[in-house]
Parts: C-alpha cells; sequence; structure tokens
C-alpha cells in the first residue's frame, strides 16, 4: 500500500506542465470535523462528528491536471456521552500529488462553477494524549492520506471546498486515550476521518486559474499548427477571391506570394508576362494593409517566430523594390495579462520587426513603429493570432 501511494506520488511530480496562460500557486484554508476510526480502548468513545480540526496547504499546478500539495493540520480530540473522559492532540504535515478531476473529464463543457480534486501523500503525525495518560512529546507516526475535494468557484481567484480525507497510520503503538494499541499495531490501518469547509485563494497575475480552466483555453501546440496552416490556406483562397475578376497577371502575383515577392527585375526576363509593374505596386501594398501578411510571436515573448520570417522578408523585399514607400509597423497583444503590461509588449514587438528590417538593409526614415496593445477582435480560441506585427504601407 505505501509503496502504491508513494509511485503515485512520483507520477505525479514528474508529470510536466503545458504552457498554458494561468495562475499556478494557491493557498487552502480549512476547518471542521472529524471522526476517530482506531484504535480506541474499550470504555472510550469520540463523537460522530467531533470538533476541533483546522488544516492549511500551499498547492502547485504543475499543469491543468496534475499538481503537489504541501500542508499542515491540526485535531484535538475528546471524549462524546457516555465515554470515559480522555484528550488528545494531533499535528501532522503532508505532501501530496493532486489529480484535477474536473480538468481531465471537462468539466467546463457543462458547469462553470464545480470543480473536483482528487489528493493522496505522505506524511508525519504526532499524536500526543493529555489525559487520562500524558504521553509526554506523544508518538511520532509515518501517516499515508487520501482525499477528495469538490469545489464551488465564486471568481477567478476564490473559490470554496468541501475536503473529506482519511489518514491512515503505519504502526500506532498506543491509542488516542494513551493505552497501549493491542490491535492491529504493526500494519496500516484507517485511523481517523477529517471533513473540512474552506477558501482557496489562487494566487498570480493570471485571470484565469489551473482549477476552473475552460476547454476553449486549453489550445495545445498542435492544436495551433492545425489552426496556422488553415489559416494560411484561407488567406490564399481569400486573396485569389478578392482579385477573381482582376488581369490574370494579378492572381500569378497572389499565388506567388504565398512563397516570396517578386522582383522587378524578374519581370524583364518574362517570368510573369503581360504584368504591368506600375499598377503591382498599389495591389501588394493593398495586400499588406489589408493583413494578408503578419508576423507572429509566442506567448509574452517579442521574438519573432522562425515560421513568421517570410514575412518579414515580403516586407524587404517590396521595400527594397520600391524606395519612395515608407511603413509603420503596429504591434499586439492579446487579452490574457494586465492592459498597461500588454501595451508595453504590443511596441516591444513592433520594435522587434523594426530592428530586423533595419539590419535588413532598410533606411529607419522609411520606418516607424507603434503599440497596437491589446487585438480584442480576436476570440479566446485563436488568442495567437493577436500576438502580431501587422504592416501598414505609405
Amino acid at each position: 500500500m505505501k509503496n502504491i501511494v508513494l509511485g503515485a506520488l512520483f507520477l505525479c511530480l514528474t508529470i510536466q506542465g503545458s504552457a498554458q496562460e494561468y495562475n499556478h500557486w494557491s493557498l487552502d484554508f480549512g476547518a471542521g470535523v472529524h471522526r476517530i476510526v482506531s484504535p480506541l480502548s474499550e470504555g472510550y468513545k469520540s463523537d460522530l462528528f467531533g470538533l476541533g480540526q483546522a488544516n492549511f496547504g500551499v498547492r502547485y499546478m504543475l499543469n491543468e491536471k496534475f499538481g503537489i500539495r504541501v500542508g499542515v493540520g491540526y485535531n484535538e480530540f475528546q471524549e462524546s456521552e457516555n465515554s470515559l473522559p480522555f484528550r488528545a492532540n494531533y499535528y501532522r504535515a503532508n505532501i501530496e500529488g493532486v489529480v484535477n478531476i474536473g480538468n481531465i473529464f471537462k468539466f467546463s463543457s457543462w458547469t462553470k462553477r464545480f470543480n473536483f480534486l482528487f489528493h493522496s501523500g505522505v506524511g508525519y503525525s504526532n499524536l500526543k494524549t493529555i489525559t487520562p495518560v500524558d504521553t509526554g512529546n506523544g508518538e511520532d507516526l509515518f501517516n499515508i492520506m487520501i482525499g477528495f475535494t469538490p469545489q464551488y468557484k465564486l471568481s477567478n481567484r476564490i473559490s470554496l471546498f468541501l475536503d473529506v480525507s482519511t489518514i491512515m497510520h503505519d504502526s500506532q503503538d498506543n491509542t488516542y486515550n494513551g493505552a497501549k494499541n493491542n490491535l492491529n499495531s504493526e500494519k496500516i490501518s484507517t485511523s481517523l476521518f477529517n471533513t473540512s469547509i474552506g477558501v482557496n485563494i489562487s494566487l498570480g497575475k493570471d485571470k484565469e486559474n489551473a482549477d476552473f480552466l475552460k476547454d476553449e483555453e486549453l489550445v495545445g501546440d498542435d492544436k495551433f499548427d492545425e489552426i496556422t496552416k488553415r489559416l494560411d490556406k484561407a488567406e490564399t483562397e481569400i486573396a485569389i477571391l478578392k482579385v477573381k475578376k482582376a488581369e490574370v497577371n494579378k492572381i500569378a502575383l497572389v499565388k506567388e506570394l504565398d512563397t516570396r515577392y517578386a522582383k522587378k527585375e524578374e519581370l524583364v526576363v518574362n517570368r510573369y508576362e503581360s504584368i504591368v509593374t506600375g499598377s503591382n505596386v498599389a495591389f501588394i501594398r493593398k495586400l499588406l494593409n489589408s493583413g494578408y501578411v503578419n508576423v507572429y510571436f509566442d506567448v509574452n515573448k517579442s521574438i519573432v517566430q522562425k515560421g513568421s520570417l517570410n514575412s518579414v522578408n515580403y516586407l524587404i523585399t517590396f521595400m527594397e523594390d520600391n524606395p519612395t514607400v515608407s511603413a509603420l509597423l503596429i504591434g499586439y497583444a492579446d487579452e490574457t495579462g494586465t492592459e498597461k503590461n500588454n501595451q508595453a509588449l504590443s511596441k516591444k514587438r513592433a520594435e522587434s520587426v523594426f530592428e530586423l528590417l533595419i539590419a535588413a538593409g532598410i533606411s529607419k526614415r522609411r520606418l516607424s513603429f507603434t503599440g497596437g496593445g491589446e487585438d480584442k477582435s480576436v476570440a479566446k480560441k485563436a488568442r495567437q493570432f493577436a500576438r502580431k506585427v501587422t504592416f501598414q504601407i505609405n
């Protein structure tokens, strides 16, 4: 039994978290009732729901499904009616693995308020009987804790919980009334139940916390790649449709833009027959200004994604080929985080592209940049496409 629990805890500790934008840390404050299961000597009884139990925990979620928790607890035991008198104090400290059942089974698809956690781990306990026998410094015990925690969300940072936990002891030599334990003292046995009502407080700068993440926010790298490919295909199809009635040369130019920008000297050798150079500048300007070519960034980063370097190259080639045009670079951020930080991040992204263009030989007199702050036109599912820099060609 002990090896199984330790193995489960190790598995939770070694699972790596995904790069979601949510608060990982939280605090738990709880208090409630307890019930002694065993051992008590003959003639001693405790209440079915005895008062005098409190606990505190610090939890870190490795990802939206698994986490670890360090907690401490205190119990004060006494006799019930029709029992011989006794008093005992109990202290414990535990480290546990936590499983977010709600996120595993996608509770957010049918509720915004309820969630369910499972926790299990090991720890150290000290049981000290005061009366009828004073056991001095008490008995040190190895404990195993298993529990279930339903939650009810009040806000993004605060939730209520009801925790039901069982605590088992290994080789408990003394009873709670201080006598010698003659029943299963050499085995791991269930010793007591704790039932707590409490509050969980999420810590961090993000709006969401790991316990109540919505399905629409759990978009991984694979999903992002799929969306990116679909958007690239859609942009090509939209561009073709927008110039469907135009000259054949413009259709060829849009298709070429999927991989690179066509330079004027290539037109001289009739690579694109019948293209009228004078009209292409306005057409390419319209494509760039309409947002068909953007530069994208990772979460909270101002370094251009490798997949977006072609977009930067489009602009470099176009400006080299048309020395009279200038460009305004506008950076954007998604809606996670504070507006102040997002404004600064959006400007930093635009500046990053600005520096790339200068390094490529474009005169800074032809460039300017600004931060557009949060792009609120993008839905939560597609926040990846809000982290970008767009071009405005003059």
